[in-house]
């Protein structure tokens, strides 16, 4: 009875961090170019007890008795397909129309300095630095890289945008001239390595060393000739890809789950009360 209170424990606190992932999937349903998270879950380690090894009966199945203590959450995989596309027609909304190309975005990081991450949310704006120069900037007013890695910054006297399928800025200027600017975009190359920051924010790991690989082996920056495979589209937006009905069957079949987990707990509490009772 022991055992099956702790094997059903153990499962529920796994049970749990499901449930975490599910919520944090529905909550960002609307969250432009998030990416969902699926709960893979495996069993723990089972426990062999050969007590019955005079019984010469053949089986099928192997003597003795196999215990198991629960079931862990393997992992937390993203999925990495492709979002709807939402059109804005505003001149500084972007989408991408290919999976795993993302945007470098400049993210301060502290006592570090600042650190390079990577999304997929193409909603840019346009801020100012401390100089008074215009900066493009994302939702969050993080800068935008461009492909030199550093912020792109211009003068003020705007007059319009327009992005290219190939992840060029198009600036005019109130005198009619024009500069273009490319943004830097990376592809994952081995996406399951990438590191989730925060929002729709991913990053490198800081121990790529130890997982044995470089960054040349995880990432790719479409620069140069490699610019051409970049999938753009300007006035719109990518929605996130979570599936809202399956989260919501994933979420009542998870809490099943636990409930039954529970019930498990309350039978064996009730069944040593009994055995506690007998005199």
């Amino acid at each position: 009875m022991l055992r099956t209170m702790i094997s059903a424990s153990n499962t529920m606190t796994q049970l749990q961090q499901q449930l975490d992932t599910i919520g944090n999937n529905l909550a960002n349903s609307n969250t432009h170019g998030f990416k969902a998270k699926e709960a893979k879950f495996g069993e723990l380690l089972y426990q062999q007890f050969n007590n019955d090894k005079s019984d010469k009966t053949e089986r099928q199945s192997p003597i003795g008795i196999r215990i198991g203590v629960g079931a862990q959450l393997a992992q937390a995989q993203t999925v990495w397909k492709q979002g709807s596309i939402q059109s804005t027609e505003r001149s500084l909304d972007f989408s991408f129309t290919k999976p795993k190309q993302y945007l470098n975005i400049i993210m301060p990081d502290g006592e570090n300095g600042d650190r390079t991450v990577y999304t997929r949310q193409g909603d840019l704006y346009i801020s100012t630095d401390d100089y008074n120069n215009a900066m493009l900037v994302n939702a969050d007013g993080y800068p935008v890289a461009g492909a030199d890695g550093n912020p792109i910054i211009f003068p003020e006297n705007v007059k319009g945008f327009g992005m290219k399928d190939n992840g060029e800025l198009n600036i005019t200027f109130d005198d009619g001239s024009q500069r273009t600017v490319e943004l830097a975009v990376t592809e994952l190359q081995r996406p399951q390595l990438m590191e989730h920051i925060s929002g729709t924010y991913i990053g490198l790991p800081a121990n790529l060393n130890e997982l044995g690989v470089t960054e040349a082996e995880v990432l790719r920056n479409l620069q140069g000739a490699d610019r051409t495979e970049i999938g753009l589209q300007n006035g719109s937006l990518e929605m996130s890809n979570v599936d809202t009905s399956k989260e919501m069957t994933e979420l009542i079949n998870t809490q099943r789950s636990y409930q039954f987990n529970a019930r498990t707990i309350t039978l064996s509490d009730q069944m040593l009360g009994l055995v506690n009772g007998i005199r």
